[in-house]
């Protein structure tokens, strides 16, 4: 399998995991059972989804595209991304996504990291505050384009990328489990090893940003790996959502990521299934079958994902990753 294969498979994973997981975002676990039963396939938002209403199946949200966004600013910059630059972009992208009337915006942690560049804070000091998963969510471009097989180099670039946003021990270092995921795949790593390599990476990456208090990223997706073999199947989804949590903070919805790619490491599930059950168990589904299939699509490979349902996302969202990526692999 090359590394473009690997390379396609974790962006048009990430894009599929966030189409699966459009129509549910937000929502609590008993309302998607009612509305949805078990999601299997992409499913169009209804006019009750609160974020995104009335999307047709298959439409990606932010997550997508703020991964892409990042993606470009990593090729245009030659592998440097400005953190002014990134602010001045995702100010472009809400403003173009209120245009549209969409209620699919920056997260809160990004939102108050921007407000405090426009108010003249240095992009060090505005991502102080964040710790919810928006960093982890659009890293997969830093994945592909930086090897970490070179940690240090790949973990500058990680904080390269969160700086501005979610300059934390918890924003980057769970950025950074995700990457080294994507990055490790794209060298041919397997699942199992490439998901303790991120647990290494995620170790060192907590020397950057400003300290702040919660559960260590590094060790809660040790913990979330184990209790997920450990746990009954007919459980599993209870346990994530319940013990774990699906919330926008990272130390929850990064988590779950792992606990679900665990599964498919030991093969007690397929990619596709645990991306179906990421979209099922309330919460942030979006993203966290964003980051999830990101990192199985990295290490799998583009056959991982039924080829229907990528041709839909592609069209639906006019979406054509090909040059992106080969920019991005360029990079590397």
């Amino acid at each position: 399998m090359t590394a473009l294969n690997r390379a396609l498979g974790a962006f048009y994973g990430l894009a599929l995991g966030d189409a699966l997981g459009m129509p549910t975002q937000s929502l609590n676990r008993e309302t998607i059972k009612t509305r949805f039963g078990q999601i299997t396939d992409l499913q169009d938002a209804g006019p009750l989804q609160p974020i995104a209403a009335n999307m047709p199946k298959g439409s990606i949200t932010d997550d997508t595209e703020q991964a892409i966004l990042v993606g470009e600013l990593l090729v245009e910059g030659k592998g440097h991304i400005e953190p002014a630059i990134l602010a001045q972009r995702l100010i472009e992208w809400e403003a173009a996504m209120q245009a549209k009337g969409s209620q699919d915006l920056l997260g809160p942690s990004t939102k108050r990291a921007i407000e405090m560049i426009l108010a003249g804070h240095s992009p060090e000091e505005a991502g102080r505050y964040g710790t919810t998963n928006g960093a982890a969510m659009r890293i997969t471009p830093v994945g592909i384009a930086a090897d970490v097989a070179d940690p240090k180099r790949f973990i500058a670039a990680v904080v390269q990328a969160c700086q501005v946003t979610h300059n934390t021990t918890l924003g980057i270092s769970s950025a950074a489990a995700v990457a080294a995921v994507v990055s490790a795949g794209i060298n041919g790593m397997d699942l199992g090893e490439a998901l303790n390599l991120a647990q290494q990476i995620a170790q060192q990456a907590e020397a950057h940003g400003h300290w702040v208090a919660g559960g260590r990223i590094a060790s809660r997706i040790s913990w979330a790996r184990t209790i997920s073999v450990d746990s009954d199947k007919a459980l599993l989804a209870d346990l994530l959502y319940d013990v774990i949590g699906t919330s926008v903070a990272s130390q929850e919805s990064v988590v779950v990521s792992f606990a679900l790619a665990q599964q498919v490491a030991v093969g007690e599930m397929s990619a596709f299934d645990a991306l179906c059950m990421a979209a099922s168990l309330g919460g942030d589904t979006d993203t966290i079958a964003a980051i999830l299939g990101a990192m199985l699509g990295a290490c799998l490979g583009l056959e991982s994902w039924p080829v229907p349902m990528i041709e839909t996302v592609k069209a639906v969202n006019h979406l054509e990753l090909e040059p992106l990526v080969h920019g991005l692999l360029a990079l590397r």
